[in-house]
């Protein structure tokens, strides 16, 4: 046998032959380039929120991949259709009559030659390609991935070096096709059929069947080993199905040169070994995948996105007392589409409290279209959903008006009309109202989590979903594969530190009303007008024309709030222009603009305190500990907050009173047993998140310059391309690192 290598590594590297089809493997390397620079051109020429969503090149060497698969592919067919060709094979067998062997001689040189060319021109293609994108590789899309990925992204080195080592393997399937068929010309079709045809017919198939069957194909099966995406095979078992190929392929040959007694034994055994490399592997099944024992079907509400899946899951009202009072709950899911190997389930934690996460889910589904390449997406219609029909719709979606309480005893009255309110709601099923905090509702994700058969989430939590979030962090943390906290809340931060942001988008309505003549307080210092009205108003309240309501000085901070965070599209800012309009007419003695808003969005003259809100609140600790508290915070905030001193208040007031005790006090993070979390927000709610994650070490955060909240749902290509790389990767944004103001 060694005497057969030996004859054989000979006749590979004697001929001149091989030395230039090797050469023009650098074909490749020029296609490589040559699309990238297409690529290049390509994007250039988008807008910005069209680049976000440009598709990547990623390690660049799909682009000539096929170029160079054909080279080695034939390369390894020569090496015996040669012999063929100029009636050689006569010597050779004359001189190795074992025909098996003969064919298995040629597989350490060939391998060897390729192995080392094959590295090289991966190298080679990996280079060109990003000297080609330039700058512009580092350009993070939606998908979670740069326009190009370097050798230091996570997955590339290993991908290059493997796709150096499938060149090899390609090598050695040229040489089973090859001694199969005997002819150059009759290898070559075979070869270009296998490597170039059937990957160009699986891309005409429709989704998902496309993606399931563009896994199987050779090019893609480097990424995949890696675990760098390119299919939804695991990395053992695109490993396993590359090695099955070549043994089919030499299986194949073998079995064709054999003598005519031997060939089923060839065959036979070249199967089985085919059989055991590549169908193990790929049987592997994913860890919990077996326990899910959800009962996905189509959602009863018509009104949801046809894809999405809805379950019924039962779990206890009192989580104390698990074998007591039962409820239903409805989960959604947005299936994994296939595209890549899914790495999980994300849980996207809606907001409210009392907001549906499946309807939610539904709306924003085009938002998490990227991340779905990889994941399933879930969400709940978590116990606090204020329509559940259990309690009045009506009366959870009303409340009182909260006053600004100066004196014990008007903070007593205010107490006196808050528990009235809520006991009003309360009395449908006391039991019910009072388990509706988020510790409870993390239980339930936690139990949705066990349902899926998950070992661990990855969570997307929007606004006040921050809540059940971190109640899930505290009490499951082994449990977390991975949390982005959105625009969230922070119980953490002191209150009115909590509102600077808040501060600073006034001073941005003051400076804008100086330059847009659109402003009705163009020409006056907008600070002094506004400081005079609340004043005023805290004196005298200001009627409201035609309704028996007045607005205090409170009441029009309170009811300005959201217009004076949220102007709307530049460069007109509507609710910055309404809110100009609201405070002029209120300085004229006449609140009715800011009745006008506040009831389209509420049906109130005056903003209510909505109870249904509350009954999650009070029970999350959102309350004061008493009068004495209540006025250390009130002074702080007329400290830090010139304009909007107050609004800080306004949840915690509600508080005041409450019939149902505290279940769910903030707590400290077990911080050392959760992995680096992700913060994401805005202008106004970037400090919040930061400060949050900032307790788990090693966590990142990234503003967005701009209004806006909840983000990653409203569509922000820049947010959803940091959480999905976080999502995906783990990959934290660098310190400092900001998603830019979109383009008006």
């Amino acid at each position: 046998m060694i005497d057969a290598i030996a004859a054989e590594w000979l006749k590979l590297r004697s001929l001149r032959s091989n030395l230039y089809l090797l050469a023009c493997s650098v074909a490749a390397v020029a296609a490589c380039a040559g699309i990238a620079f297409m690529i290049g051109r390509g994007f250039d020429n988008q807008t910005v929120d069209e680049r976000m969503a440009f598709p990547a090149n990623g390690d660049g060497l799909g682009n000539g991949i096929a170029v160079a698969y054909v080279v080695f592919a034939l390369l390894g067919a020569l090496a015996i259709t040669s012999e063929y060709g100029t009636g050689m094979i006569q010597s050779s067998l004359a001189a190795v009559p074992r025909r098996q062997v003969l064919l298995l001689a040629k597989v350490p040189g060939l391998a060897a030659v390729t192995l080392v060319a094959g590295q090289a021109l991966a190298f080679a293609m990996h280079a060109a390609s990003m000297a080609v994108l330039g700058d512009r590789a580092g350009q993070l899309l939606r998908e979670g991935v740069p326009l190009g990925t370097p050798l230091s992204h996570p997955g590339v080195l290993a991908s290059v070096i493997v796709t150096g080592l499938s060149m090899a393997a390609v090598a050695l399937i040229g040489l089973g096709v090859g001694a199969a068929v005997r002819s150059t010309p009759g290898a070559l079709v075979v070869l270009a059929v296998i490597i170039v045809v059937l990957p160009v017919v699986a891309r005409t198939l429709p989704m998902p069947l496309r993606a399931q069957a563009g896994s199987f194909m050779i090019e893609n099966l480097p990424l995949q080993i890696a675990g760098a995406g390119g299919g939804s095979l695991s990395s053992a078992a695109a490993a396993g199905l590359l090695v099955g190929y070549v043994i089919a392929a030499l299986t194949a040959g073998a079995t064709v040169i054999a003598r005519r007694g031997r060939r089923i034994k060839a065959l036979a055994v070249g199967v089985v070994a085919t059989v055991l490399v590549s169908a193990v592997p790929a049987a592997t099944v994913l860890p919990g995948s077996s326990r899910a024992i959800l009962a996905w079907a189509r959602c009863a509400d018509q009104e949801l996105l046809r894809e999405m899946r809805c379950a019924s899951i039962t779990v206890p009202l009192n989580w104390a007392e698990p074998s007591g009072r039962k409820i239903e709950l409805t989960v959604g899911l947005l299936p994994a589409t296939g595209v890549q190997r899914r790495m999980g389930t994300v849980f996207a934690v809606p907001g409210g409290p009392g907001a549906s996460g499946v309807s939610s889910l539904s709306e924003n589904a085009a938002g998490f279209a990227e991340l779905r390449d990889r994941f399933d997406v879930v969400s709940v219609e978590p116990r606090n959903t204020i329509d559940k029909g259990v309690l009045s719709y009506e009366c959870l979606t009303s409340g009182p008006w909260i006053t600004w309480p100066d004196t014990p005893a008007e903070y007593a009255e205010l107490g006196r009309s808050n528990r009235a309110a809520a006991e009003r709601c309360r009395a449908a099923d006391p039991e019910f109202f009072d388990h509706m905090d988020s510790a409870s509702v993390a239980r339930d994700m936690e139990a949705i989590r066990a349902a899926l058969g998950e070992d661990r989430l990855s969570f997307i939590a929007n606004s006040y979903g921050g809540m059940p979030a971190l109640a899930y962090s505290r009490l499951f943390p082994g449990r977390v594969r991975a949390m982005a906290f959105d625009g969230t809340a922070n119980p953490y931060q002191p209150r009115a530190q909590s509102r600077l942001p808040h501060e600073a988008a006034f001073a941005r309505f003051a400076a804008w009303c100086a330059k847009a003549a659109a402003c009705a307080l163009h020409g006056r210092d907008v600070g002094e007008v506004w400081r005079a009205l609340v004043a005023r108003a805290d004196r005298v309240p200001v009627p409201v024309k035609g309704e028996r309501a007045a607005y205090s000085g409170f009441d029009i901070k309170e009811a300005a709030a959201p217009s004076v965070i949220s102007p709307g599209p530049a460069p007109e800012h509507p609710r910055w222009v309404e809110l100009a309009e609201a405070i002029e007419r209120a300085a004229a003695g006449d609140a009715s603009g800011f009745a006008d808003y506040v009831r389209r969005s509420t049906k109130s003259v005056k903003v209510p305190s909505f109870t249904g809100m509350n009954m999650t609140h009070c029970l999350d600790g959102l309350g004061f500990e008493s009068y004495e508290a209540y006025v250390e915070q009130r002074r702080e905030g007329e400290r830090l907050l010139p304009n909007l001193a107050g609004i800080e208040l306004w949840h915690p007031l509600a508080c005041v009173g409450w019939p149902s005790p505290v279940t769910n006090p903030p707590g400290p993070l077990p911080a050392g047993e959760l992995p680096p979390y992700l913060g994401v927000g805005s202008l106004t709610d970037f400090d919040a998140s930061a400060d949050l994650v900032r307790r788990v070490p090693g966590s990142g955060a990234i503003q967005y310059l701009d209004h806006g909240h909840g983000l990653y749902n409203a569509g922000n290509s820049c947010v959803i391309a940091h959480v999905n790389r976080y999502l995906t990767s783990l990959r934290l944004p660098a310190p400092g690192a900001v998603c830019p103001k979109a383009a008006a």
